[in-house]
């Protein structure tokens, strides 16, 4: 049986094989599965790898994330800067609506807003941004409009689940409300869990996704 203490262990020395990751002073800590993430980083990248990293420990079932961007003293960009390259990286990403998004920045936090079709564009859009130089956060409040509607939604999923070979399809049950999917059950690894999330994200009519899978 793992313990809070081996748990954190395991964890630490994830984060400091991960080469993207400058962990010296990120702390951990772990209670029945759940990991904790404090402290701070240099990038906001750092930050999502990081919580990444935590979550693929075998024995961590969710993680906290308390990790606080602190940018190095050489690195100062005006909002308008940010903004302005934030905008930039949007409008070349030829997966993205042309006039769909628009990005906010205060104080090196940028919000983006609007809408697409897609959940995968709204993903999309939040990489495009987290790496670029200077931002220490991100709100991403762009809403979804599907293009189709949702009756058959319930039935596409647990297609797509069943033709899945990644892990035990039985163990997740689904439900829909509109387009709202609410996955329960369990999964044997976080792995499993983000293919499920995936998989009902992938599916035309879905508008949100609740992921109440337990990892076994």
């Amino acid at each position: 049986m793992t313990t809070d203490s081996d748990l954190q262990t395991r964890v630490l020395a994830e984060l400091a094989w991960q080469p993207r990751i400058i962990s010296g002073h990120v702390g951990v800590t772990a209670k029945a599965g759940v990991v904790t993430l404090t402290g701070h980083v240099e990038t906001y990248v750092q930050k999502i790898a990081a919580e990444k990293a935590a979550l693929h420990v075998r024995g961590v079932s969710a993680v906290v994330q308390e990790i606080r961007v602190r940018l190095s003293s050489g690195i100062s960009h005006d909002d308008d800067d940010i903004a302005a390259a934030a905008a930039e990286r949007l409008a070349w990403d030829g997966r993205l609506p042309n006039d769909g998004i628009v990005a906010s920045v205060e104080q090196g936090w940028v919000t983006l807003t609007g809408e697409v079709g897609w959940q995968y564009q709204k993903q999309d859009a939040e990489r495009d941004v987290h790496g670029l130089s200077g931002v220490i956060g991100i709100s991403n409040h762009i809403s979804l409009t599907p293009r189709v509607n949702a009756i058959n939604l319930e039935d596409d999923i647990k297609r797509a689940l069943r033709r899945s070979w990644l892990f035990d399809k039985e163990g997740v049950m689904v439900h829909v409300d509109g387009g709202k999917v609410t996955l329960s059950g369990s999964a044997l690894s976080s792995d499993e869990r983000d293919l499920a999330v995936t998989t009902a994200w992938s599916a035309p009519g879905t508008t949100d996704v609740v992921n109440d899978i337990t990892i076994a």
